[in-house]
């Protein structure tokens, strides 16, 4: 038995060290000595106990979620929240305008992907701009409903420019913020004049060269699931906040993400909701991040949909009017 339980034990050690060399491989992770690959080391063999907990649990049907390893595996979860997410201060308050639900029935699901209207996911990196995504991809869908024309605009141009209107760059800030400064400058350059650089720079915005407008926006009334589910249908990708801040999240990988944990007003991410749906009968609401495809779902997750406001996610929506 000893001589078994051995062997066992040396397999498992075996596996682990392969799966870290893979994944040190797959996503190029190098480390600054030999004491620090080992802490990060130790993290990752914690995240791969965690995900085989899970998964056990998925498979007894007492999870509707499954976990796996990404790049955040060796990263506790205080440095995901700091790095990845990015919401800071009070949130805005409401009352500017609120959505009003139409009466267009509603369909038993809905993906602005397959009417052109949603562009590949994003990456923000280590920079703590999710606000910043979120806003664009909101107005990116909005822009192709109203033209025809689907853009890719500029997170840089938000980071480094709107810092007037609340907002904190990498340090932070909130769609609100961001869609009130597209107003006031005129509008929001293109990604490809203003691209991406996962840092803090110098204002640099071409007034010259607007690429999307817009004149106003909207907020769902803070709880309001069935605003927020005729909004996404009947006006386009959504600006939405929520609480991300538990390894569940950081460690999804497909099905209907549900954590007990979450809450409905600590929120410190910004997605965005491209759509809704049903699987295996949980309902759904298909949300856009902007850590990269090699997260989630190709970039995406599925949020339980009215469960009580789920991780806050109809606590702060809104969308621009153009």
């Amino acid at each position: 038995m000893k001589v078994l339980i051995l062997v066992l034990c040396g397999l498992a050690l075996a596996s682990a060290n392969d799966q870290w060399e893979d994944f040190k491989k797959t996503y190029e992770k190098s480390y600054t000595n030999p004491e620090e690959e080992l802490y990060r080391k130790s993290l990752f063999e914690d995240k791969l106990k965690f995900i085989a907990e899970h998964n056990k649990r998925y498979e007894q049907g007492l999870e509707t979620y499954t976990v796996a390893v990404n790049k955040f595996a060796d990263m506790t979860q205080e440095e995901v929240v700091s790095k990845m997410t990015g919401l800071k201060g009070p949130m805005p308050p409401k009352g500017r305008n609120i959505h009003k639900t139409s009466e267009t029935p509603v369909a038993a699901s809905w993906d602005w992907r397959d009417h052109g209207a949603v562009n590949p996911v994003k990456d923000q990196k280590q920079c703590g701009s999710c606000w910043a995504f979120s806003t664009t991809g909101s107005l990116e869908g909005v822009h192709q409903i109203a033209t025809g024309n689907l853009v890719s605009l500029s997170e840089q141009d938000l980071v480094d420019c709107s810092r007037n209107w609340g907002n904190g760059g990498c340090n932070g800030g909130w769609p609100q913020m961001a869609f009130l400064y597209i107003m006031d400058i005129g509008g929001l350059n293109s990604e490809s004049r203003y691209p991406y650089e996962a840092v803090d720079a110098s204002c640099r915005h071409d007034t010259q060269d607007i690429t999307a407008t817009c004149k106003d926006y909207v907020d769902v009334a803070t709880g309001d699931e069935k605003g927020l589910e005729d909004a996404i249908q009947n006006k386009g990708p959504i600006s939405i906040c929520i609480d991300a801040s538990w390894g569940s999240f950081s460690s999804y990988s497909s099905g209907v993400y549900y954590e007990p944990k979450c809450s409905s007003k600590n929120l410190n991410h910004a997605v965005l909701a491209v759509g809704f749906g049903e699987e295996d009968g949980q309902e759904y609401y298909l949300v856009k991040n902007s850590w990269g495809e090699s997260w989630g779902d190709q970039g995406y997750i599925k949020m339980a949909k009215n469960k009580d406001n789920h991780c806050g996610i109809a606590s702060n929506a809104c969308y621009p009017v153009v």
